[in-house]
């Protein structure tokens, strides 16, 4: 379960290096005190992808804490990148990994 979780972020990070959405500068570090879901006034989708959950999910595998059962984040993202043409290729394992916490 573990390492299918771990696969499912790097293949959703591998998507996001294909996609050009990577970035090799984080927001500013006020962006990450937003208190707003998906840090919605701060950070676009693909900065809190990359920034905020990816990290936050390795964080619990490393430290072996419980894993999220209920996440639903394709979404938002399904909304909020409506127009990205590769939005069907960054879904893809988003939903994976949503199925697989959910059946955890």
């Amino acid at each position: 379960m573990r390492n299918q979780t771990k696969l499912h972020l790097e293949l959703l990070q591998q998507t996001m290096q294909r996609l050009n959405l990577w970035q090799s500068v984080p927001p500013a570090q006020e962006a990450f005190l937003s208190e707003e879901p998906f840090s919605l006034d701060t950070m676009t989708p693909e900065e809190w992808l990359q920034w905020v959950f990816i990290p936050r999910m390795h964080a619990l595998l490393e430290s072996g804490a419980p894993l999220p059962s209920q996440i639903a984040i394709s979404p938002y993202i399904e909304e909020a990148l409506k127009e990205f043409d590769g939005l069907t290729l960054l879904l893809a394992p988003l939903l994976e990994l949503e199925k697989l916490l959910q059946n955890q």
